[in-house]
């Protein structure tokens, strides 16, 4: 038996994952699409009993005369609109008579191995042999609309993805709202795990009871935003960390969307998840076809740990592309805090000189090499080299840090347009603007319009041409406002509600023709920081600019965060100068070390200038990474204590997928007085091997370091840190 099942007689499909299994039926005489089962792995998935259709107000075809009760109770796999089921709709329309009710029938399905692509969009992707996809049809055969849902099973991992294909065969109409996924369930005192935050304090994990009404996380900024993630968790009442039922809930989108849960009257929990209904709009002709974006769904019996373990093999498998995907990132120095706008070719080079001498491998030039730019106020847009600041032009910067042993990188920020800039004066109605408005500045710029052709062209060759002039070999691709003003000359006026998915789209497009063209590259995205840290532009770039904020304690919780559901590996994390720039703070150099080690590790500081003591130590912390990097960037990830739950010290575990090493970082944010050691028990070594702790005296036994832990010594002061490394010991 595959992965996927369809029972003709009972007519129910059943999902299988490796310990997880999703059940949909099919029922009454109108093929109504229900939700039926998600969570631990069943052999037999013919329970459609769990539909309760035997039980009033029963099916339509019995009892007619309670249809909007029926539709109001029972769980649709995809819900419509506007015909009686009073919850949350995932489809909307609008019609050319101004209607807006959409119901949808199965019509038939198809069931094969592999996964397709979807058009235009980032998505997990994965062969015959490790998954199988459900497709099933359904129609509304008043409006003409085809509705097909899409399923994933994957046979690697405990994953089931979810995204929807809508086609127009009737008269043309407006999508007003096409999510990606919804599911009904039974109530079991579910509470919400949600990340929220705002800049420099990206990925904050907050947790809620699930209460009647709805309540969820969205964004209509354009892009993932620092504010809310794309990101949702039903927990059941008494999971944990490590233990209980716990479902994840993941979307693969980079712009505006919206995360529900609903409580309903009859104790009864909706969770959806799509691209958000607001300023949403869609004209569809016939013949057209509108694909949404996936939703990645995967569920634990092991609490959030079972979920991480999860989310991060599928995006190290079947999502991300980079060829940097399994081998080491080379460890960069940006010259960003180093010296902001004020830095010149013999600034970078003295820079480069000292880091290459002291194992660094890469300089970053960010912001300010181009147009006339000393400051924010000008010159995005004008992507040409200012060669009084770059004497002797960029190839020959390149060259001489080339020369050194040293990669060279750029930064861009190539979605926007500065009002003072020569692109602007020749081509101001290339920003995105509301016609008779004033345009709202941020950050002393504005959006352009990338739904454009002309505009995506010409950003596009901007950014290949300088890639062309020289051998960069990484680039940073920032993005530092959200989008406002949202209208286009481009379109006409019943699709200006495409723009902001349009853009999205035009983004993507952008990134994957750099890829293509320079598929060596090594793409970093950033958007002030964590904005735009989805798993949609991990599909292009292996790794995501973390946060703005790199002051080492303020890490631990963005980072614990942003490590719940994705790889360390994707985390760009730097070591910074002190005090730190965002807070002030005075850190050990060391400690800063063992944060960003849990992450992509590289420098963020004017090597040229930092104390003495503190330049003595990266030889030793670049060895630190090469020694530990593939465990950091393939181990299984354990969190052992939060700093953001306890607030005083935190723990993290990394361990290699057969068991033979792992590495515990403890950082120590707040000394105690007065006492002596702190014990912490490990987690995810083989009972049965035997560990030797580097540093330490001993051999330990597997189910020891589990069951009664290690002992981290005291007394520390504040922000001290150590690392336990643990080998097998073989007999």
């Amino acid at each position: 038996m595959g992965a996927i099942t369809f029972y003709e007689k009972e007519r129910i499909f059943q999902l299988d994952t490796p310990k997880s299994t999703y059940v949909i039926g099919i029922v009454d005489e109108e093929n109504f699409v229900g939700h039926v089962y998600y969570g631990k792995k069943i052999k037999d998935g013919r329970v459609g009993y769990l539909l309760r259709t035997a039980e009033a107000p029963f099916v339509p075809s019995k009892n007619n005369g309670e249809r909007v009760s029926f539709l109001d109770s029972f769980p649709m796999e995809y819900p419509g609109n506007g015909l009686g089921d009073y919850r949350r709709s995932s489809i909307a329309v609008r019609t050319q008579g101004g209607h807006a009710a959409v119901a949808l029938s199965y019509v038939s399905h198809k069931i094969y191995p592999g996964k397709p692509a979807l058009p235009g969009l980032p998505a997990t992707f994965g062969d015959a042999e490790s998954c199988e996809t459900l497709e099933l049809l359904c129609e509304d055969g008043v409006l003409g609309l085809k509705v097909t849902l899409l399923y994933t099973a994957f046979t690697d991992v405990d994953v089931i993805t979810r995204s929807v294909r809508i086609e127009n065969q009737g008269e043309a109409l407006y999508l007003t709202k096409a999510l990606s996924f919804s599911m009904d369930m039974d109530n079991r005192d579910f509470s919400l795990l949600t990340l929220h935050g705002s800049w420099g304090r990206e990925r904050m994990m907050e947790r809620r009871r699930v209460g009647h009404g709805f309540m969820g996380v969205e964004s209509v900024r354009g892009e993932s935003s620092h504010q809310d993630h794309p990101f949702m968790a039903l927990e059941a009442e008494g999971a944990g960390q490590s233990s209980g039922e716990v479902y994840g809930i993941h979307f693969v989108y980079s712009g505006n969307f919206i995360g529900q849960a609903e409580l309903n009257q009859f104790d009864k929990v909706r969770v959806s998840m799509g691209i958000h209904p607001e300023n949403f709009c869609w004209k569809l002709e016939r013949g057209e076809s509108f694909q949404t974006p996936e939703v990645v769904l995967t569920y634990s019996d092991t609490g959030y740990e079972g979920m991480t373990h999860n989310l991060h093999d599928l995006y190290r498998s079947h999502l991300i592309r980079s060829p940097y995907k399994d081998k080491k990132r080379p460890i960069l120095i940006n010259n960003w805090e180093a010296t902001y706008f004020d830095f010149d070719t013999e600034k970078l080079l003295a820079i480069a000189r000292q880091a290459s001498k002291l194992g660094i491998e890469m300089l970053v030039m960010d912001d300010g090499w181009f147009g006339h730019r000393n400051d924010d106020t000008s010159s995005l847009g004008d992507w040409y080299v200012n060669e009084e600041k770059l004497k002797g032009g960029l190839k020959y910067l390149v060259d001489e840090v080339n020369k050194l042993g040293m990669k060279f990188g750029i930064w861009f920020e190539p979605e926007m347009i500065s009002p003072d800039s020569k692109l602007y004066r020749e081509h101001p109605d290339w920003a995105l603007a509301v016609p008779g408005r004033t345009g709202s500045l941020c950050r002393n710029q504005y959006v352009l319009d990338l739904t454009r052709r002309e505009v995506l062209e010409h950003t596009y060759e901007s950014v290949a041409k300088i890639l062309r002039s020289a051998n960069i070999e990484y680039v940073k691709w920032d993005m530092n406002r959200q989008l406002t003003d949202i209208g286009s000359l481009g379109l006409p006026a019943d699709r200006q509600g495409e723009i902001y998915h349009r853009y999205v789209l035009a983004v993507y497009e952008l990134q994957e023709r750099l890829v293509t063209e320079f598929p060596q590259l090594l793409l970093e995205n950033c958007s002030g920081g964590g904005a735009r840290f989805d798993p949609g532009m991990l599909y292009y770039s292996p790794q995501i600019w973390c946060s703005d904020d790199t002051d080492a304690i303020e890490r631990l919780k963005i980072q614990e965060g942003t490590a719940l559901i994705y790889p360390l590996s994707t985390m760009g994390a730097h070591i910074s100068d002190c005090p730190n720039h965002t807070v002030g703070r005075v850190t050990l150099f060391e400690t800063r070390g063992h944060v960003a080690l849990a992450g992509t590790f590289g420098y963020e500081l004017d090597i040229t200038k930092i104390p003495e003591e503190d330049v003595k130590q990266i030889p030793a912390q670049v060895e630190m990474y090469h020694k530990y990097n593939d465990l950091v960037r393939g181990g299984d990830y354990y969190r052992l204590a939060s700093y953001a739950g306890n607030h005083m010290y935190d723990c993290w575990e990394l361990v290699s997928k057969d068991k033979t090493e792992a590495l515990v970082t403890f950082v120590q944010v707040l000394g105690r007085p007065n006492y002596k050691s702190r014990r912490i028990l490990l987690k995810g070594l083989d009972a049965d091997k035997y560990y030797r702790i580097e540093g330490l005296d001993g051999v330990y036994a597997g189910d020891t370091l589990m069951y009664a832990g290690i002992l981290v010594e005291n007394p520390w002061g504040d922000f001290q840190s150590r690392l336990y490394h643990l080998t097998e010991v073989l007999n």
